[in-house]
């Protein structure tokens, strides 16, 4: 397999026609991780003497077993929850590169893109503050991800929704992110590529692997350097990326993984904040797309180091042992103007000046040791895993303000980037916190019967938080108890009925009225629903339903002007929808991935929350390969959201809202390779043009999405 989506695998024809799939309601379902002791946290596995590796490669747009929901290693039939894959040949057959294009693909995720270098992510209804890499990770410290994460170095992006305190332990009930990453490979091969695109758009790819002087060291190295401007006024993105990994078999059962990498992203005129998207006689801005309110002296620059081990040992009575460690140091330099205020439609007068400077950094680390293997009990085999995690995160950070914060704006002058740089020497604020995170976590699936098997599980953990961020103290200890119950009853050859339970929970630091810290947010998922599986697992499908409630989050409730610090209160809100999707490949001619979600939000009085969140969202890619033109596929996508609105209010303390229509992104591809290792592929984004608003997640300001664009990318595969 080429190590840059290699062609698809063929697969024998079964007759079972795709309208049958349709017709019930089904939508896509594939696993999380991947691999032969997918405990073992190995990726593209090679086969050792006396134990047993499992091939796991992933062609087309289908994925292998993975155990990052549960511990243990399943299908997405096996698995009573709802999950999705972005696999290497579906994101290189439409060009994403970034994590926000990637999930903007992904059913069910929102993609809350509020600034240029900061976005906020979504599933049914709630924020997602899990990412994971090859199964390990803690919360972002906000919620939010900084700076634009590169692909290069992951061979796919596992989507999983719903609670996941079994494995996560903390976080929110919606979804968790799980990056796995590109492993060596047993034989010599690599991978160049050239893309150039709209707005000057410039990208260099290379990946290449095999053994290292001997069959029993192998090691990969990928590198990718990307210079661009953009449809925004001023802002241009240069970001670098190195990753290096390497393997060792240190034994016929035991195999050492280690490997680096390191991402610089230099922004050049980001934005801070966004437009104000209403007058203040409550009529819309609209503004034209590439208005930015940056200045030209503005900058925000990420250094972004990673670095893992994994030690995987298999014993001879089947089961295994992984001890895995992740360790990550993100730099963040920046100084940044932000507008804010409401304009007068005829003068333009009404926005003012916040510029401010800035630094910070974030220490991770997170230690992870399971064992899995078989139990006998009643006369039949069940699996089980048992471990033990450790993580720990430290965020510092400074903010430095100068005089002239509050500074009226004239006519334009939020918009020109003229506004002179100022000293930043005025005053100063910032964070230093620690977060650490204690757990165990036990799971089982009994085999109960041939046609049905019921998981359970749970996760013990102990999480404390300690220090303060921008004069508000963020100590607090919470320990709980989180857990799992799932269940799959096999109906027939084809299809399985599944119901699943989780819980999770995350700290809090937000101050009530008398100045104590709101009680930890407990969550939960509840869904139930009908899986298919055809062609040899090449093709899911699933349709669930789910209840997702989140009790006592942070809602604000004023500024406490005697004690200088706002005031919050804890709010109850669920979510209650609908998810159809289906994926993978149908013989060697169709890969597909398809997600429709409905959803409705209500606040603890039964009100509509979070507005916006779209309601019904669509998520659709294809492509199909042309028998009469051997090498050449063309394909389509299609993301479509139902309308969004957020209230506001207005200088003279009316109230109002900015509002987004129903809108709907359509791409074309088309892709040529040659059995030379050449390999062409042209991508068409926003076809019809469509204008419209990135997200209406921060309140009254927000910026444009990007209008229609080409690239082209040229690739030789050895």
């Amino acid at each position: 397999m080429s190590l840059l989506s290699a062609s698809k695998t063929a697969s024998r024809c079964v007759r079972h026609p795709l309208a049958l799939c349709c017709a019930a309601a089904l939508a896509a379902s594939v696993p999380l991780s991947s691999n032969a002791a997918d405990d073992a946290g190995l990726a593209d596995p090679i086969e050792l003497n006396r134990v047993e590796v499992h091939a796991d490669a992933v062609a087309g747009y289908g994925a292998p077993p993975s155990s990052a929901g549960t511990g243990l290693r399943l299908t997405a039939r096996e698995t009573p929850q709802s999950v999705s894959v972005l696999t290497r040949d579906q994101l290189d057959d439409f060009g994403l590169d970034n994590l926000n294009d990637a999930l903007d693909a992904a059913p069910g995720i929102g993609v809350e893109r509020v600034e240029t270098g900061r976005t906020y992510y979504t599933a049914r209804g709630f924020d997602i503050s899990n990412f994971q890499f090859d199964g390990l990770g803690v919360p972002l410290p906000y919620g939010i991800q900084d700076g634009d994460v590169d692909l290069a170095m992951f061979d796919r992006i596992e989507v999983l929704r719903g609670a996941n305190g079994l494995m996560s332990a903390t976080g929110n009930p919606s979804a968790t992110i799980n990056f796995v990453r590109k492993r060596p490979t047993a034989a010599f091969e690599g991978a160049v590529q050239a893309t150039v695109g709209s707005w000057d758009r410039q990208r260099l790819d290379a990946d290449v692997g095999g053994p290292l002087g001997t069959d029993a060291v192998r090691g990969r190295l990928v590198a990718a350097y990307e210079d661009g401007d953009s449809h925004l006024d001023r802002y241009r993105l240069e970001k670098s990326l190195v990753y290096g990994v390497a393997d060792a078999d240190l034994g016929p059962s035991t195999r050492l993984t280690a490997g680096v990498s390191r991402q610089d992203n230099n922004a050049d005129s980001p934005l801070w904040g966004a437009l104000p998207l209403f007058y203040a006689d409550d009529a819309p801005t609209g503004y034209r797309r590439s208005t930015s309110t940056s200045a030209d002296w503005a900058y925000w620059d990420t250094r972004d180091t990673r670095a893992f081990a994994e030690l995987a040992h298999a014993f001879g009575n089947d089961w295994s042992l992984r001890a895995a460690f992740n360790h990550q140091d993100k730099d963040q330099d920046s100084e940044l103007f932000y507008v804010y205020g409401t304009p007068d439609r005829d003068t333009g007068l009404g926005l003012f000046a916040y510029p401010s400077a800035y630094a910070g950094s974030t220490r991770s680390r997170h230690v992870d040791v399971r064992a899995s293997g078989p139990l006998a009990f009643g006369g039949r085999r069940h699996d089980a895993v048992v471990g033990a995690s450790w993580a720990d995160s430290r965020v510092r950070e400074i903010s430095w303000y100068g005089n002239d914060v509050g500074t009226p704006l004239g006519p334009g002058g939020a918009f020109d980037g003229r506004y002179p740089k100022p000293a930043f020497d005025s005053d100063s604020d910032g964070s230093d916190f620690e977060f650490r995170r204690d757990a165990l976590y036990a799971n089982v699936r009994w085999d109960l019967a041939d046609t049905f098997k019921l998981i359970t599980g749970a996760n013990h953990a102990r999480v404390r938080m300690a220090g303060t961020g921008y004069g508000t103290p963020k100590d607090s200890e919470v320990t709980r108890t989180t857990p799992f119950v799932g269940a799959v009853w096999d109906i027939a050859a084809a299809y399985s009925l599944y119901a699943s339970y989780g819980g999770i929970f995350a700290q809090q630091t937000e101050l009530d009225a008398s100045g104590a810290p709101l009680e930890a947010i407990e969550g939960s998922n509840l869904e139930a629903g009908l899986k298919g599986a055809w062609l040899d697992g090449r093709l899911n499908a699933s349709a669930a339903v789910f209840r997702v409630e989140q009790d006592n989050l942070a809602r604000y409730v004023g500024f406490d002007v005697d004690s200088g610090r706002s005031v919050y209160a804890g709010e109850d809100a669920r979510s209650t929808g609908i998810e159809l999707e289906v994926a993978g490949d149908i013989g060697e001619v169709w890969s597909l991935s398809a997600g429709w979600t409905r959803l409705r939000i209500e606040d603890d009085a039964g009100d509509d929350s979070r507005p916006y969140v779209p309601r019904t969202t669509l998520r659709a890619a294809a492509v199909a390969r042309v028998d009469a033109v051997p090498g050449l596929r063309v394909g389509g996508s299609v993301r479509w959201q139902g309308d969004i609105w957020q209230p506001v209010v207005l200088p003279d303390g009316a109230p109002a809202r900015v509002e987004q229509t129903a809108y709907a992104v359509v791409g074309l591809m088309a892709g040529y390779r040659l059995r030379s290792g050449w390999d062409a592929t042209l991508n068409l984004d926003n076809v019809t043009d469509r204008r419209y608003i990135t997200s209406l997640y921060s309140a009254g300001q927000g910026f444009y999405a990007a209008p229609r664009s080409v690239s082209l990318t040229l690739g030789y595969r050895f």
